[in-house]
């Protein structure tokens, strides 16, 4: 995960001026941040989970970020996803969120797949990166993340957002157990449309950020097997010791 310190880029001054205060950062500093701009993240799905974790690894100073989401902007996504707004609805919803991030960073770097993970994309897009954060609300795109994720042995963060509760957790391919041994099935409750206030994505997004951040830069304690859940109806909070599965079908032979 950490690259050599010789291999990372250097600090441009206007990346330095940008990110100051994020040196005095215990356990971060100088090299924490050199090891953000020498990274790739892949974010499935940009909507309001996602849109908030892409949009504060662009201000932390993520070098890279691969970000997958298809379709047009509708109204009904805009009471969470920050990354889009109402002038554009009708248009794609990738074209809104490259021009709010690139505002916001214009050092940042973007690939971008105008279309959901599938079985078709999800190794070439895993490929690529780095770390992966997984946000999207469908088991079948998931799993295909998580089996190409798995295979490449690139660390993922799982966030998941249901009402006004999350779910947080990291998967790290032959360290910990993967989202299979979490849900050996697919849950059919899952639908595209569910019940959510933008409030707790928002939540959720920053935490996941943060998580990636502390992953990439190598400091701090991580969710590697536990799941964070937090019922946000009453601000609950919990940790949950996650187990591998020996016979799961995708991570169980590393």
């Amino acid at each position: 995960m950490n690259p050599a310190e010789e291999d990372l880029p250097e600090l441009s001054p206007a990346e330095r001026a940008a990110h100051a205060w994020q040196f005095d950062v215990a356990g971060f500093g100088e090299l924490g941040q050199r090891r953000l701009k020498g990274a790739s993240v892949l974010i499935s799905r940009i909507g309001g989970l996602g849109g908030m974790v892409a949009f504060q690894l662009a201000a932390a100073g993520v070098g890279r970020l691969i970000l997958a989401h298809g379709g047009n902007i509708r109204p009904d996504d805009l009471n969470r996803q920050l990354l889009m707004t109402h002038d554009r609805i009708g248009t794609s919803r990738m074209d809104s969120a490259i021009e709010r991030l690139r505002a916001l960073n214009p050092r940042l770097e973007i690939v971008a797949e105008p279309a959901n993970v599938s079985d078709a994309n999800a190794d070439r897009l895993v490929a690529q990166a780095d770390l992966v954060v997984d946000c999207a609300p469908l088991f079948a795109e998931r799993f295909a993340l998580n089996r190409a994720a798995v295979a490449r042995r690139v660390p993922m963060v799982e966030a998941a957002v249901f009402d006004l509760e999350f779910h947080l957790t990291t998967f790290v391919p032959g360290q910990t157990g993967c989202l299979r041994c979490l849900y050996p099935e697919a849950n059919p409750g899952w639908t595209r449309r569910f019940p959510v206030l933008g409030a707790v994505p928002g939540v959720v997004g920053s935490m996941a950020a943060l998580e990636a951040i502390k992953m990439i830069a190598g400091f701090g304690e991580t969710l590697r097997d536990e799941l964070l859940v937090c019922d946000c109806r009453s601000f609950h909070v919990k940790k949950l010791r996650l187990h591998r599965i020996a016979d799961c079908p995708e991570c169980g032979a590393l």
